[in-house]
């Protein structure tokens, strides 16, 4: 009924930790934190997915598709960004269907798809320094 004292002390400290990174970030480290988020998200969803944890599947990829569409998709900017823009929309509205798939079908495959495309756009994203490119809006 209720929990001990450390696990809501570890987990106050983790909120106000992510807190704390995102008030502190500058508009390249967010979409960082978005992209380690997304794959916390992916990685829970799979490990949710293989213990029948039918709740905690639903909940780890909303938060992914949450993640893409409201965190990485829509400051995007089409007009400015040209093809890596227009690349980066495809790419993200392929994974959130691949993830409503998964999800649907408990098809943990399209779990590790999506897992698979969004690691080379995250790892090259973190060897981007600065402000960030053109094909985002400015905030």
């Amino acid at each position: 009924m209720f929990t001990s004292v450390s696990s809501r002390s570890a987990a106050a400290y983790k909120r106000a930790s992510i807190e704390a990174s995102v008030d502190m970030a500058d508009p390249h480290q967010l979409v960082n934190l978005l992209f380690e988020a997304l794959q916390r998200a992916i990685g829970g969803a799979k490990l949710a997915l293989q213990a029948g944890d039918v709740a905690a599947k639903c909940k780890q990829i909303g938060n992914a598709v949450s993640i893409l569409e409201e965190g990485l998709k829509a400051p995007l900017d089409l007009e400015k960004g040209g093809e890596i823009a227009s690349n980066l929309d495809a790419l993200y509205t392929y994974c959130v269907h691949r993830l409503v798939q998964a999800n649907a079908r408990n098809d943990v495959d399209a779990l590790d798809e999506v897992a698979r495309l969004i690691e080379p756009v995250a790892s090259g994203w973190k060897q981007i320094k600065g402000e960030g490119p053109a094909y985002l809006r400015q905030v």
